[in-house]
């Protein structure tokens, strides 16, 4: 049977300091639709170790990097986390062994309020744990940035913001007893951005990236069946 999603246009006002600042939380990837419908058609296993996100986990070809064959790859480039909340179900349905979750450079480079951001990822944390409950659920923090490159200007210079969430998220993980990964120290260089060993344009991560990002997960991905 042929599914059909509607999607619920809402514009949240929410109010900065003095000002008050419209966000679009409707904007969806040109190619979410699509890949969504994607997403839903793929079999479920209770054993999938799931790596949920946006451009950065979609580049990944997971299976490869880290030699899992249950490794899926649920990363949509542009998404942010509302675009997460929205295609969740997806991914709870099969209730998969493990979730990683790596979102929220997008909803910073749209000028998503912090506290918007953080509510998000506390819904995503409550829906899965409600939904999937046998799940284990690890959320990454926020990789730096590196303006020097002069190549993605929306998601540079707003490094506080990430700072910040990343700060609120090891918070939010104690609360909610889920696993927090704190990849965002690992990829610094001296100054304080990103590495550019790790990067090609400042935002995305390259073959020593992904390398790097696979040996810091593969400690929580022991006792997983790699045949």
């Amino acid at each position: 049977m042929m599914k059909r999603y509607v999607f619920l246009v809402v514009i949240l006002t929410v109010t900065v300091g003095m000002a008050q600042n419209e966000i679009d939380t409707t904007y969806r990837p040109k190619t979410y639709p699509v890949q969504v419908r994607q997403f839903r058609t793929y079999p479920n296993d209770t054993s999938d170790i799931i790596f949920l996100g946006n451009s950065i986990t979609a580049r990944a070809h997971w299976n490869e990097l880290l030699q899992i064959p249950k490794a899926r790859n649920r990363g949509i480039s542009g998404d942010t986390t509302f675009g997460i909340l929205e295609r969740l179900d997806e991914v709870t349905e099969g209730h998969p062994a493990k979730v990683f979750l790596l979102i929220g450079i997008n909803d910073i480079s749209r000028n998503f309020p912090d506290e918007i951001i953080l509510q998000n990822y506390r819904k995503i944390i409550h829906r899965i744990q409600k939904e999937s409950p046998e799940t284990k659920i690890y959320i990454e923090t926020i990789l730096p940035v590196n303006a020097l490159f002069e190549v993605y200007e929306r998601h540079y210079h707003k490094d506080e913001h990430i700072i910040h969430i990343n700060k609120e998220l090891k918070k939010l993980a104690r609360q909610t007893s889920v696993t927090l990964i704190n990849i965002y120290p690992e990829f610094l260089d001296a100054q304080g951005r990103l590495d550019p060993d790790y990067t090609d344009e400042g935002l995305h991560l390259n073959e020593n990236g992904y390398l790097k990002w696979a040996d810091i997960l593969k400690p929580y991905l022991v006792n997983i069946d790699k045949k």
